[in-house]
């Protein structure tokens, strides 16, 4: 036991990043080390507020000391060490190896919360090969850094969820899972945390890096084929390969990390959500008209308003007075109901739930010792420390019971943990989790933050499953970790409905997929805004063939559903989700073997031949096996005119006589074998004695193979053996196509059922045959000549149809609804270091403004608020920030032409704001923005002068990293400033202003956006800091203008390495 002010500290307990060395009567230094790392003296020792846990050892604050001894031998963490080469052990199977900075940092690593069994991460096996790529890393300022290189031209994926491009090459984000509402292309950390990357080497192997650490991760992948890790030392690397296919890859870390959920099979058809359906009235209409309409469906989901107050495991008693009731309806008529669950308890006693978890201790903790309060729905609220044992068991029983009002499924939101009104969007890093030894003992929130989500879902997983173990759980997660796959399924987040967010859902779909994560999907449609009917068609047209199928709006939004956007978009669903329900036995078939090998549902392209360079940069298709599914994701391009990129070898098209512009374009790999099935409403219309349809396409030898798996949709009798496995292979000799069953497994007996088998030969020409399942069926195949017949004459037909087929009308205004302008394509300027994206017609404002070299998205924006917007006066959103405005001038990129774009709108009483965005060509490190107030036509009553007005220049920007973040600037009086977050709202004028230049600086990242303006054009400077965000607003003085006298102002912006400053 160590004495230090007299508070005594048990240092057998403290958790193992705590390391005490040496005599325990010479306490010489002592540093404390956040997960930002800046090692700096711990000011004022150790205060004598503390808490005691189960196993009676006394806490203090500051649970992030590392204690330093007199004497220490060894490596010190926080210190600043070269290591070079790492140190490795093989471990789990062939070519699977973890490396770790030296022996000594092996042994006081952290447990591992990736792994599904954190034991085998520790244990070397026998008689490996050597590992043919070998990290390097270093300990800087209290991080490690890790280095990995590859040949060049090799290809990253995977970083989990992440927006922009499928291919990660270039980029870098953080782990740190933030509620990202709104999210765009350049946003560096969602919702959940991967530290993962899947490399592609140029000679098509395949290779996996895992930086096994929960705390903020930096994956840094801009320098060309190499991958770097910056996080909190110390952690160890696992590498997975080089393997022979990228298959074997994640097959090799699923053994780690744990496979997929096994997913009931209802959970496979679509999901119908909205935030709200707010009575059980409306829930009964919604579902009601799915079933009059015909369109598929089997879930609907109930958001927060379900709740008496936000308090979860409640009912509202006016709006969901009998949930059984419900239930049993929904149930009557083919659905599934999921129910929503957040983390945020209400403080509040006399609430149940609130007075069981203080009973039991359950609640995080402040550094103080105290339950911590925060801000979400239900107003204060405390949260539980799922990183206990005994919290997850209270949490598993309340679900077991809620379960009992005929809970379906339910949906974990707000998990990051996200909380309202804070700069960081969540909870203090200094709050304290009280984690099992297992997980990592007694901790600060910097290392628990990225598996919170994880550890809410699996104790939601294991109430379920204490509810009923003759039922599958289903858990939706927003928040997630690597492995979060094992309890639950996820998806993209808050998105937006625009065709930009549309494109990168296929993305963001397939870089989970490759990080692990196989069931998630996007809010089809988008969730914040309004879609157009194309929009949300051709949406629906594709995300009816991702994994997880939901759609999803925000409320305050149009309606959603199906039907809500004309007769043609919803004849478009309606045969979207008919394909999907078609090929629910395939996508079933796919998730068992995730499940039971840890291969994938959904992959990209190139799987298909990870050779051919041109298809690693496919971002418009994807494949479920053997099946390719290709979409247009550009407003006025069909999909038949899409110019598919294919893999070598054979790809038959073919449809089900549903062929539409605005649905994609599917294709089968010859060689393979899909079973489909019958038309279905919902999953439950389905039964065993149903026929079994065999799509079959042949390779280039005349052979095909196919599987299909079955067994009762639920339960877990297939662990048992209780399900049927059936491959089924097809081969053409001398002229007979002959398709049989190879090979059975499982105890299930074969229904006796028919068997249709659909030949494809090729531009959706087919031949039918029909036998008995289990027995073998013959096609005489026409002859060469006759093949090229039918297949030109289907050709032609497809050809006609689509030529006289019209695409959903992409109607832009609703004349009573706002938002659908939202659809409307953003203005680009793209030039030097800057892609900068402005939309005219609501308010001339910027939408994006991202720096290509460091692949930092600067604003916090969506279309119609926020990002970068000027104002005529000194009151928030006063005029010149809604108004549309006309394009003046617009000077693309040429030849190293400057790029620019010049616009005014138009703002009463005789005035215009102009605004003109220019990338100099001299210096394209920089844009510049030049506005003015103008007086276009002023009444000669007014002699010549307008109102009074102020031209407000308002940017709101992202802040990556709250607690690491400042505004620098020297001002006109010569005094050096530094302002923080915790500074508040500060209006800067007279000698304190900045002397012509000011800077939003990121320590964590490194960076800083420098703005220069012209000092005599700007008044006052204020600086707001919002939840993960801070203005940096330019004010004129506030008077009238006329024609001679405009208010203007001049500014630009850069993005600077703090070294160079």
């Amino acid at each position: 036991m160590l004495l230090f002010n007299g508070v005594s500290i048990h240092s057998e307990h403290l958790f193992p990043t705590i390391r005490v060395l040496g005599s325990p009567l010479k306490l010489q230094k002592l540093l404390y080390l956040d997960h930002f790392a800046t090692p700096r003296p711990f000011s004022g020792g150790i205060r004598s507020g503390r808490h005691r846990d189960r196993r009676n050892f006394e806490v203090v604050e500051g649970v992030s000391i590392r204690a330093i001894m007199a004497g220490e031998k060894g490596v010190n963490p926080v210190a600043n060490v070269s290591f070079g080469k790492m140190v490795f052990i093989p471990i789990l199977e062939e070519g699977v190896f973890r490396f770790d900075c030296s022996e000594d940092a092996r042994k006081s690593a952290n447990p591992s919360l990736s792994f599904a069994d954190g034991k085998i991460r520790d244990n070397a096996i026998p008689k490996a090969n050597m590992p043919q790529y070998i990290p390097s890393s270093e300990c800087k300022n209290g991080q490690q850094i890790t280095v990995i290189e590859f040949p060049s031209g090799t290809s990253f994926y995977g970083t989990g969820e992440v927006s922009g491009n499928l291919e990660r090459t270039g980029k870098r984000i953080f782990t740190w899972n933030t509620d990202a509402w709104g999210y765009g292309l350049g946003t560096t950390s969602l919702y959940q945390s991967h530290p993962w990357v899947f490399a592609l080497l140029p000679n098509g192997e395949a290779f996996g890096v895992l930086a096994d650490t929960t705390r903020r991760c930096e994956i840094d992948l801009q320098q060309e084929s190499i991958i770097k890790f910056v996080a909190p030392a110390v952690y160890p690397i696992i590498t997975f390969g080089p393997f022979a296919s990228p298959t074997e890859v994640l097959t090799s870390l699923s053994v780690a990390t744990g496979t997929v959920f096994m997913p009931p099979k209802w959970s496979l058809g679509y999901h119908q959500c909205r935030w709200s359906y707010d009575s059980d009235a409306r829930v009964r209409e919604v579902t009601q008209t799915f079933r009059e309409r015909k369109i598929p469906c089997d879930v609907i989901w109930m958001d927060i308003d379900y709740m008496n107050g936000f308090r979860c495991f409640t009912f509202d008693q006016e709006r969901f007075p009998d949930p059984k009731s419900l239930v049993n309806d929904l149930h009557d008529n083919g659905f599934k109901a999921i129910w929503m669950l957040d983390p945020g308890i209400k403080h509040e006693e006399g609430y149940f739930v609130y007075d069981s978890g203080s009973e039991g201790d359950v609640w995080i903790l402040q550094a103080d010792g105290k339950p911590y309060v925060g801000e979400v729905w239900p107003g204060p609220c405390v949260f539980p420390d799922y990183t206990q044992g005994k919290t997850r068991l209270w949490w598993a029983k309340l679900v077991k019971d809620f379960c009992a009002n005929g809970v379906d499924g339910i949906w974990n939101d707000m998990n990051e943990p996200a909380v309202f009104m804070t700069l960081t969007k969540t909870m203090p890093e200094s709050n304290i989790h009280r984690g099992d030894d297992e997980l990592g003992g007694l901790q600060n929130h910097s290392y628990y933050h990225n598996v919170y989500g994880l550890l809410m879902a699996r104790s939601t997983y294991e109430g379920m499953h204490l509810a009923s173990e003759k039922r599958r759980p289903f858990v939706l997660t927003r928040a997630g970790f690597i492995g979060s796959q094992r309890y639950a399924a996820t998806w993209t987040g808050d998105n937006l409905s625009t065709w930009e967010h549309l494109h990168m859902s296929i993305s963001m779909v397939l870089s989970l997929g490759l990080s692990g994560q196989p069931l998630s999907g996007p809010d089809i449609g988008g969730f914040a805004g309004n879609a157009t009917p194309r929009l949300f068609g051709r949406w629906m047209g594709f995300g009816a063939m991702f994994p997880f199928c939901r759609g999803h709006s925000e409320t305050g939004t149009l309606d959603h559903e199906p039907w809500s956007f004309g007769k043609e978009c919803e004849e478009v669903c309606r045969l979207a989700l008919t394909r999907r329900y078609r090929f629910i036995p395939h996508i079933y078939t796919l998730f068992y073997f995730a499940h039971m090998k840890g291969t994938l549902v959904a992959t990209p392209v190139f799987f298909a031949d990870p050779k051919d360079a041109k298809l690693r940069k496919v971002e418009n298709a994807f494949l479920l096996g053997s099946l390719l599914v290709y979409a247009s994701t550009a407003p006025e391009k069909r999909s038949n005119a899409s110019g598919d990129i294919l893999p070598a070898g054979i790809w038959l098209r073919f449809d089900f006589d549903d062929q539409h512009p605005d649905l994609p374009t599917l294709y089968l790999q010859g060689g393979s074998i899909v079973p489909v099935g019958p038309v279905l409403q919902h999953v439950g219309e389905a039964k065993p004695t149903d026929n079994v349809i065999l799509m079959v396409a042949l390779d280039e030898h005349g052979k095909a193979r196919g599987i299909l798996f079955e067994d009762d949709g639920d339960g877990y009798g297939f662990r048992r053996g209780e399900y049927i496995l059936t491959y089924y292979e097809a081969q053409l000799s001398s002229g007979i196509v002959s398709i049989k069953v190879s090979k059975t497994e499982g105890s299930s007996p074969r229904p006796r059922r028919s068997l249709h088998v659909q030949l494809l030969l090729g531009e959706g020409a087919k031949i039918d045959a029909w036998g008995l399942d289990g027995e073998e069926v013959r096609i005489v195949m026409p002859s060469s000549d006759e093949v090229s017949k039918l297949v030109s004459a289907s050709a032609n037909q497809y050809k006609s149809l689509m030529e006289n087929s019209q695409c959903i009308p992409d109607v832009e205004k609703y004349s009573d609804h706002k938002g659908v302008e939202l659809s409307r394509t953003p203005v680009e300027l793209n030039s030097g270091e800057w892609e900068l994206k402005i939309v005219p017609w609501i308010g001339g404002r910027m939408i994006s403004m991202s720096h290509a070299p460091t692949g930092t998205q600067w604003l916090h924006s969506r279309i119609e608020i926020e990002g970068y917007e000027e104002y005529s006066g000194v009151e928030f959103h006063s005029a010149g920030c809604s108004e549309e405005y006309t394009v003046t001038e617009r000077k693309l990129e040429q030849s190293g032409e400057e790029s620019s774009l010049a616009l005014e709108g138009d703002i009463g009483g005789g005035l215009v704001l102009q605004r003109c965005f220019r990338i100099p060509r001299e210096n394209p490190k920089v844009f510049t923005i030049e506005s003015a107030i103008v007086a276009r036509s002023i009444g000669a009553g007014s002699g010549g002068f307008s109102r009074l007005v102020c031209l407000r220049v308002h940017p709101m920007f992202t802040i990556l990293h709250p607690t690491e973040v400042c505004v620098a600037f020297t001002s006109i009086d010569g005094v050096t400033c530094e302002i923080k977050p915790e500074s508040g709202e500060q209006m800067l004028e007279g000698s304190s202003l900045p002397n012509g230049e000011w800077m939003l600086v990121d320590k964590c990242a490194g960076l800083c956006l420098v703005n220069r303006f012209n000092i005599k054009e700007v008044a006052k400077c204020l600086i707001h800091w919002g939840t993960g965000t801070c203005n940096l607003e330019l004010w004129t003085d506030e008077r009238p203008v006329s024609k001679d006298t405009p208010l203007q102002i001049s500014h630009e912006y850069e993005v600077k390495a703090l070294q160079d400053q």
